[in-house]
């Protein structure tokens, strides 16, 4: 492609999804990609990240992985709390506050690595590719967003599991199937949607509340 971008700083958490982009990003555009994950207090997740990002060939220097959770805090937590930014008086934006530093790193990150996109993986019909790309495009207006999920044609959990497995990407034996519900993370809280918790009439089953230690 001639507006193919050369160099893309993705927002990588290790996880299949975003193991696939990162992978998507090469075979698609022909680019080198540079992982960014960032430590919001989400835990254990963040040496498998590094990990993963190597195994799927991307050079240690290119692997950035930072510990944001003071500035996280001190620069959006508390002034969230202080303007009492709470969803229709109940729910506390804890994963939504985040977005705008993730992407401000981005930004950052691609400046630094004289990359002409950044990229993320949140999914066409959510509010993250929203908070994702404007805060991107306000800390500058000339990036390229690339959304995968809005581009490509790996539109069901099978082809997704199908390219996964065609690239040597592994795949958690819970992936396989439909997952019942996704978890966000970091100091504040956590944040469970989607599928099994959908519906607010349908009461959830049993498994959503069991825990592994």
């Amino acid at each position: 492609m001639s507006d193919a971008p050369k160099k893309v700083v993705l927002a990588y958490s290790g996880g299949l999804d975003t193991s696939i982009i990162l992978k998507w990003l090469q075979t698609e555009y022909g680019c080198e990609v540079i992982t960014f994950t960032a430590d919001l207090g989400q835990g254990e997740e963040l040496e498998p990240a590094r990990r993963k990002a190597e195994m799927l060939g991307i050079a240690p220097e290119n692997i950035h992985i930072e510990d944001l959770r003071e500035e996280f805090v001190r620069d959006f937590v508390f002034p969230m709390f202080r303007a009492n930014a709470v969803y229709e008086g109940l729910y506390l934006l804890g994963t939504s506050i985040a977005r705008p530093l993730i992407s401000k790193r981005l930004v950052e990150l691609a400046d630094q690595h004289g990359a002409d996109a950044v990229a993320h993986g949140a999914t066409g019909k959510g509010n993250d590719q929203v908070r994702f790309e404007l805060s991107a495009y306000a800390l500058d207006p000339a990036i390229r967003v690339i959304a995968p999920w809005r581009e490509w044609e790996l539109t069901s959990r099978t082809k997704l599991i199908e390219f996964a497995e065609q690239n040597q990407i592994p795949i958690a034996r819970d992936k396989r199937g439909e997952a019942p519900f996704s978890v966000d993370a970091n100091l504040l809280h956590t944040s469970s949607e989607g599928k099994a918790l959908e519906d607010p009439a349908q009461e959830a089953g049993d498994h959503v509340y069991q825990r592994t230690v």
